[in-house]
């Protein structure tokens, strides 16, 4: 879009009604989406002989989703991952977001990814770009992150909220579209930058900002030629958190994909939210169900429960946390379950605000099912905060996760508060 990088939440309302008469599913998800840009010609490469993903170490992985449009509008940058602190705790950073355009993998923003200069003050190391470097914009400062911390992963991920459309076209040839995806990542100027690929797919044979109708098998037979094509490198993807009975869980196949993966990232956030203008005030990251919660099976533990019932190794499954809060005015009930006249006004998009500005403006004022709410004069908000993080971190250690993801790294306060609770 030419209006740029919007944050990461899409207002629903507009697919909502799509959705309603194709499956009468509330909308999950990650990521509202930068605007599109051209596809540089891109190299093929070589790829490594294909592997089945094997389950990773349990409970050690840390994630943060890095935005390339929150180098305009947010002003944070590559660098601010590292004087935060927060790249000592990150062990993968999931790049945000390429398109997939024409059934093909395509750069989102050719700018901020490998155009934009950096000054000296701006960059990682202190060194300013020049003119005529091969590659500047955030895929050189990454490249100088990982010079800095050697056992740092970058992952490129593709899709999310608004640029998911794609997809559907993609499975109509998941050989052609994976070796795309390959010989972007793997483009001769910064191959060394990544270390595998994340497919947001909002939502395979579900609605998301559109309804799709590629089929249950869709995803894996696409997932399945992925790792094909990225052999031994890191093939991830996020995927819905709705643990309601008929969601969107059950429109896929997501056991049988899960041999093509190193792991899963459900989105456990975003299950309720002022695009219900009215309410009822509910936390949009709950752990557990709570008494008088909107929709059965929106948290985090039916989400997880769900998936590990359908055989998905816990060690392929990490949590999510958002490092946002969603919220709604003209609120005068405290507790969960009041009534409001619609969203709360936020920096970038209305019912959305991040948590180092929340902290401040509307602190917590209570806890329910494993999250923290917020009620200032007439806002209700509700969010993650390091306590509660410091709970979600219980559970997904007696589950035996895989780890923690969480979207993104730009909410988190400049001392990386929410980060060091994960850690």
């Amino acid at each position: 879009m030419l209006k740029l990088h919007r944050p990461r939440a899409r207002l629903r309302a507009l697919a909502a009604a799509a959705c309603t008469a194709a499956l009468g599913a509330t909308l999950l998800g990650v990521a509202g989406m930068s605007p599109a840009g051209a596809t540089p010609a891109a190299q093929p490469a070589a790829a490594p002989a294909a592997a089945e993903a094997a389950p990773t170490t349990a409970g050690d992985k840390v994630i943060g989703y890095f935005t390339n449009w929150g180098t305009y509008d947010r002003n944070y940058h590559v660098k601010n991952i590292e004087t935060s602190g927060s790249a000592d705790k990150l062990t993968h950073i999931n790049y945000a977001f390429g398109n997939v355009t024409g059934g093909k993998c395509t750069i989102g923003d050719s700018y901020a990814d490998y155009e934009k200069a950096y000054t000296a003050d701006q960059s990682v190391d202190g060194v300013a770009d020049t003119w005529d470097q091969p590659l500047r914009g955030n895929f050189n400062q990454l490249r100088k992150l990982k010079k800095l911390h050697p056992d740092l992963k970058i992952l490129w991920s593709f899709g999310g909220w608004t640029w998911s459309g794609g997809f559907g076209q993609a499975a109509q040839n998941p050989a052609a579209f994976a070796k795309s995806c390959r010989d972007l990542v793997e483009d001769p100027r910064w191959a060394d930058v990544f270390d595998g690929i994340d497919i947001d797919w909002e939502y395979p044979n579900a609605c998301g900002l559109t309804c799709d109708t590629s089929g249950r098998d869709a995803y894996g037979n696409l997932l399945g030629e992925l790792r094909k094509s990225f052999g031994t490198d890191l093939v991830t993807s996020a995927i819905t958190a709705d643990g309601s009975d008929g969601g969107k869980i059950d429109a896929v196949d997501y056991a049988g994909a899960a041999k093509h993966l190193d792991w899963y990232l459900p989105m456990t956030y975003d299950f309720f939210g002022a695009w219900e203008a009215k309410g009822p005030t509910a936390p949009h990251s709950p752990l557990t169900s709570y008494p008088g919660v909107p929709t059965e099976g929106f948290n985090s533990d039916a989400a997880i429960s769900k998936l590990k019932a359908l055989g998905i190794p816990p060690e392929k499954l990490l949590l999510g946390i958002g490092f946002y809060g969603r919220g709604w005015t003209g609120v005068t009930q405290s507790e969960p379950g009041g009534s409001a006249t619609g969203a709360a006004a936020g920096t970038y998009e209305a019912g959305i605000e991040d948590y180092r500005v929340l902290k401040n403006s509307c602190p917590a004022t209570g806890k329910v099912a494993g999250t923290a709410y917020a009620h200032c004069g007439t806002n209700w908000w509700s969010y993650d905060t390091p306590e509660t993080i410091g709970t979600k971190m219980n559970y997904k250690n007696e589950q035996g996760l895989g780890g923690t993801f969480f979207w993104e790294l730009s909410g988190d306060t400049g001392n990386g508060e929410l980060i060091k609770a994960i850690r």
